[in-house]
């Protein structure tokens, strides 16, 4: 999640730089990050949009089964660290991959996470549910998948119809969050619910974004944030935007923030109330 716009005051690129240069001034908590978006997202359903116009403003409010590890800059199976799945394992001939679930995980509707949403999921994907998504621009990517398959509320088993080594690394994918079985794909584009450190309080098409801190996120701690605010900045602005000044300054501060990831990293650092977040 990395793209740039609107631009920085002097003192907001003097407070991003101080951040970027000192972790331990990063930890303050609270605070409103306030981000510019290129476009507007269609809607607000993650498994629907193909771009990171929507992914980026969403990621906070979900969460995935496993995710990489983002203090490490190249993606690797070995960077796979967890997030709702405790521990996974493949079996002796390498076409099951089962995950041991996180229990008390709540959804920020105060409904719990169980194994039946990771199915959920996976068959709204696999153009398998009853519930169908509008657009599905990642259902090709799980043509090996056969079937995914709870075992009690806090395992689940993804049986693939032949080995596939790299198999996890499209679970630990930014794409790749976890929906609610009880809440429908339509819902899902108007008011997403998760389980991340983020809740969803509005989308006004062409203007803005605005999620909220999650006081019951099961990261005990986190995020650190009150909220992230997402200004849409449209077509006709934009191109009087680009012609100014302030677009050489902001893509500077955006090389500065580069180092930060989106979804772990704003909820493991703070920024101070001047700072604009360029992810």
């Amino acid at each position: 999640m990395r793209r740039i716009l609107r631009a920085v005051s002097l003192a907001g690129l003097s407070s991003v730089m101080l951040v970027a240069g000192n972790p331990a001034a990063a930890q303050k908590p609270g605070g409103i990050l306030r981000v510019y978006l290129t476009a507007s997202p269609p809607n607000m359903s993650m498994l629907e949009l193909p771009t990171i116009v929507g992914e980026m403003p969403m990621m906070g409010v979900f969460n995935n089964l496993i995710m990489f590890d983002q203090h490490v800059p190249q993606v690797s199976l070995q960077s796979i660290v967890p997030d709702l799945a405790s521990e996974w394992a493949w079996n002796e001939d390498g076409t099951e991959l089962t995950f041991k679930l996180r229990h008390g995980v709540k959804r920020h509707d105060g409904k719990p996470f169980t194994a039946a949403d990771v199915k959920c999921t996976w068959d709204l994907m696999a153009d398998k549910a009853p519930d169908k998504l509008r657009l599905n621009p990642r259902k090709s990517s799980y043509d090996n998948l056969e079937a995914v398959t709870p075992n009690g509320d806090y395992e689940v088993t993804f049986r693939l119809k032949r080995p596939q080594p790299a198999f996890p690394m499209l679970v630990a994918g930014g794409f790749s969050v976890i929906y609610p079985c009880h809440v429908s794909a339509a819902q899902m584009r108007q008011h997403p619910i998760g389980t991340g450190p983020f809740k969803f309080v509005e989308f006004k098409p062409n203007e803005s974004i605005k999620v909220t801190r999650n006081p019951d996120y099961w990261k005990s701690g986190r995020p650190y944030l009150d909220g992230i605010e997402y200004t849409i900045i449209a077509a006709r602005r934009r191109r009087s935007w680009l012609s100014s000044p302030a677009s050489s300054t902001l893509r500077a501060s955006a090389r500065i923030l580069r180092v930060f990831s989106f979804r772990h990293k704003v909820e493991a650092k703070s920024y101070s109330k001047q700072t604009d977040y360029r992810p």
